[in-house]
């Protein structure tokens, strides 16, 4: 007889591949290439918000670990179908690398305050803020001292370089936010909708 707790675990393990998959199918999209920095614009950092957005802290983490260790592997899982252990020596590792922080604090902000509100447009609120510091500030404290370091340009220069993604990765924050709030009110399987978060109820 399945116990309740290997269930939990048998879900987790596959909310956590598939999650990882739509990290990866999200780097089928052509990257954009901006010409005065060697780091493309993708949208699969849209997929590591959204992992810990729904995940939580630790699964998200862990689904982001699962595409680096499948693109360390030598599959072409990232975006412009790179991959290899050749991408941790580039210009844009420090990104990549950062995916696994930033999922984790983007859960844990989720967790810790988004899950636990019932107010629909509070609880998107707390997740657009949730994306924006674990899904940007924490992806670009790790990707553009490594990118400085990566290429020899200063870290100002990184940084104001880096500057460039600001605008997009916002509107990716704005979608994770949306999507990540009707995905945790309309799946029980979820751990989210498991704890905390309920529909607001109707209007009489």
């Amino acid at each position: 007889m399945n116990r309740p707790a290997d269930r939990v675990a048998t879900r987790d393990v596959v909310l956590v591949a598939l999650f990882a998959a739509i990290i990866v199918a999200l780097g089928l999209i052509p990257p954009i290439s901006v010409g005065f920095i060697a780091v493309p614009i993708t949208m699969q950092t849209l997929g590591v918000m959204l992992a810990g957005a729904i995940l939580g802290s630790v699964r998200g983490m862990l689904a982001c670990a699962l595409v680096a260790l499948l693109t360390a592997a030598g599959l072409p899982v990232l975006s412009g179908g790179r991959g290899g252990l050749g991408v941790f020596a580039g210009p844009t590792a420090g990104y990549l690398v950062g995916w696994l922080p930033g999922a984790l604090v983007t859960g844990a902000i989720a967790q810790l305050w988004a899950w636990r509100l019932t107010t629909r447009w509070l609880r998107v609120v707390v997740l657009f803020v949730a994306a924006v510091v674990g899904g940007i500030a924490v992806v670009y404290a790790v990707g553009i001292p490594w990118l400085s370091a990566n290429t020899g340009i200063s870290l100002h220069k990184a940084f104001s370089s880096g500057m460039v993604f600001v605008p997009g990765d916002l509107i990716k924050a704005g979608i994770v936010a949306l999507v990540a709030d009707g995905v945790l009110r309309s799946y029980s399987v979820l751990p989210a909708r498991r704890k905390a978060v309920r529909p607001e109820p109707s209007a009489r």
